[in-house]
């Protein structure tokens, strides 16, 4: 083979290798993109147990603001507290689960935060749907199962963040539900309804006295007892004068 025939088989295999490449790259670049949560060497019914959160960017455009995530049965939003996130992010209860939003990420940029969950239920994963917002609108929603996160069949699917489990401790045991309502709300709505108690027993009580026209029952039977004792009372005189003649 000649040296210039040489450099030219070189030249095209080395355009073959970067075209491999490049198309490599733009395939498995969405693959990439996912939504995870994280908790090393978690058991079933631990308690205190710190979550991590990330979701990748899939906007060229426009920067994540917000995460909205639906809790698994067997945590509640009242077990959920938030640890840290991005700047100026905040934590907010729903529903059914919570959000962690704020001012937008950088284009590009993953979003990832920390909760911690007083209890973990007892069971052998748990799964977070997430829905997760840009700043342009857009939503990407991690929330498909398993099964049907294969999406276009190259992995292109947008599957739910899985949280697999540990069997539960020796002697572990689920603890008491977290309060749904705070005592001291419950205390100033019972303080509250007292005075109204009060103003109810207060109310006059109808007077069984009066008659159906307002006047009472007693004023009609003194005229009925002055009309009798005024008749007999005639009746005895006209007695007496005839008597006396």
């Amino acid at each position: 083979m000649s040296r210039s025939t040489l450099i030219r088989s070189l030249r095209r295999t080395g355009v073959l290798t970067s075209v491999a490449l490049a198309v490599t790259v733009a395939v498995a670049g969405p693959a990439a993109a996912h939504a995870e949560v994280e908790a090393a060497g978690a058991r079933a019914l631990d308690q205190n147990v710190a979550l991590t959160f990330s979701a990748a960017s899939e906007s060229a455009t426009a920067g994540i603001s917000k995460l909205e995530v639906i809790l698994p049965e067997g945590i509640s939003p009242q077990d959920v507290t938030y640890d840290e996130g991005p700047k100026g992010w905040k934590f907010a209860p729903t529903g059914r689960g919570y959000t962690v939003s704020g001012p937008k990420l950088a284009v590009g940029a993953d979003a990832e935060y920390v909760v911690t969950v007083r209890q973990l239920p007892d069971a052998k994963e748990l799964v977070f749907k997430t829905l997760q917002s840009y700043s342009d609108g857009k939503i990407d929603r991690w929330i498909e199962l398993e099964e049907e996160s294969e999406g276009d069949g190259h992995g292109h699917g947008h599957p739910a963040p899985r949280l697999e489990l540990k069997a539960a401790a020796p002697g572990a045991e689920p603890v008491s539900p977290t309060p749904t309502q705070d005592p001291s709300a419950s205390a100033s709505n019972t303080a509250s309804d007292e005075p109204a108690a009060k103003e109810s027993s207060a109310e006059p009580v109808a007077d069984d006295s009066k008659d159906d026209d307002g006047m009472p029952v007693a004023v009609p039977l003194g005229v009925g007892a002055a009309v009798v004792v005024l008749g007999g009372g005639a009746w005895w005189m006209r007695r007496r004068r005839s008597g006396a003649a």
